[in-house]
């Protein structure tokens, strides 16, 4: 018996139990498809962050004061005369206080994202204003209660009234609107658009917090980048004299961190799905040993008129390689469908389709189809013809 007759007998054992070689199939269709769904999760959602990042160019550079014992801070004064002092080098600089807080107007109130800085934020982090005005230094210097405020904030506690000019209570103490931000993302909450911006030296005393921990500096080119950082480096150390009360990184890094994470969560993610092919494998073993039992004595027959035990061997493994490799098939379509649907299409993440992730996927269904039909295969060629011939 050639290898095309078979396939062909495969194919009939396939066709004359449709609802058993679903049954079999399912889990491989499930594993492949959680697999590419996992996987365009996590890099779709990388994909979101990557963009944000790099659309603030690779000259941005973030410390972050992380020591709590130290007698000495250093203050939104002192660096930006730094940064005077070293123009060459650094082109801005922007301090953040960052908390949660409530915002009120009317009746109307919600929580949002609460952030103190300084007019250069809005170069530094290219954000700037679809209306009024953004933050002047004279609003930082007299310490005036001035807020912008996110589309997402503005569309919670105005509906559809126009902010400007009027007055919001933020954390109970009453704040006047000078601006609106633009729209990053659709106005939607817990995004860029939910968040209100206010002068640095108002956020301190409105946080109660003296000590600003966070700054994000622009270096004056990208090239200027290294000496930018050497230089803050060297200032810091001499400030808190100990490298681990404070942290330089620029945009550059960010980036390859977050790619060795992402791809750390993709390979778990994958991992954690792929999981349930090997559950589809061991079905597929059990379905097959049960078909094994009830075609005893066709394999008998079949051995009695001359087939050969690889004959058997053979048959019994195209049949497992085809039903994983349809449910494989499958598997690929309803994996597209979610990335399409579900996490494009309902704005989760966006669509990314790896395609290396999918042939990988499909070749792990045939392998587990030939993994796991190789026992149930190997019993079958194993028969004894005349034992088999007496099985009922």
């Amino acid at each position: 018996m050639g290898f095309l007759q078979a396939y062909r007998m495969a194919v009939k054992s396939i066709r004359n139990n449709k609802i058993r070689s679903f049954l079999t199939m399912l889990g491989v269709i499930i594993g492949v498809s959680s697999v590419i769904a996992a996987v365009a999760f996590a890099q779709g959602s990388t994909k979101n962050v990557t963009d944000s990042i790099s659309q603030l160019g690779t000259n941005l550079i973030q410390i972050n004061i992380i020591g709590r014992n130290s007698n000495r801070s250093i203050s939104y004064e002192e660096l930006k005369k730094f940064s005077e002092e070293n123009s060459e080098d650094i082109a801005a600089i922007a301090p953040q206080v960052t908390s949660e807080g409530t915002v009120k107007y009317g009746t109307k109130n919600t929580e949002t994202t609460i952030i103190g800085t300084s007019p250069e934020y809005e170069e530094i982090k290219s954000l700037h204003v679809q209306s009024g005005r953004f933050i002047i230094h004279m609003d930082v210097e007299y310490l005036q209660k001035v807020a912008l405020i996110g589309t997402a904030v503005a569309n919670e506690i105005f509906e559809g009234q126009n902010p400007l000019g009027k007055s919001i209570k933020i954390n109970g103490q009453i704040f006047k609107v000078v601006g609106i931000l633009e729209e990053k993302a659709g106005g939607q909450d817990q995004s860029e658009d939910d968040q209100i911006i206010i002068p640095v030296t108002v956020s301190q005393r409105l946080m109660q917090s003296a000590a600003i921990r966070n700054f994000s500096i622009k270096a004056a080119t990208p090239e200027a980048i290294d000496g930018a950082m050497a230089k803050l480096n060297a200032l810091l150390f001499k400030v808190y004299k100990d490298e681990d009360a404070y942290r330089v990184f620029n945009q550059a890094e960010m980036l390859s961190t977050l790619n060795e994470v992402t791809d750390s969560m993709t390979a778990v993610l994958a991992g954690i799905a792929a999981i349930s092919l090997i559950v589809g494998g061991i079905g597929i073993m059990n379905i097959m040993l049960v078909s094994v039992t009830e075609r005893t004595r066709e394999i008998g027959i079949r051995k009695a008129i001359g087939a050969k035990r690889k004959n058997i061997l053979v048959q019994f493994l195209i049949e497992a390689v085809l039903v994983t490799g349809i449910g494989g098939c499958i598997g690929v379509l309803i994996g597209v469908g979610i990335i399409r649907f579900v996490i494009g299409g309902m704005g989760i993440a966006p669509a990314v389709y790896s395609v290396p992730w999918m042939i990988l996927s499909f070749g792990i269904s045939l392998l587990v189809g030939v993994v796991f039909g190789m026992f149930p295969a190997y019993k079958a060629a194993s028969l004894n013809p005349i034992e088999a011939l007496r099985h009922e």
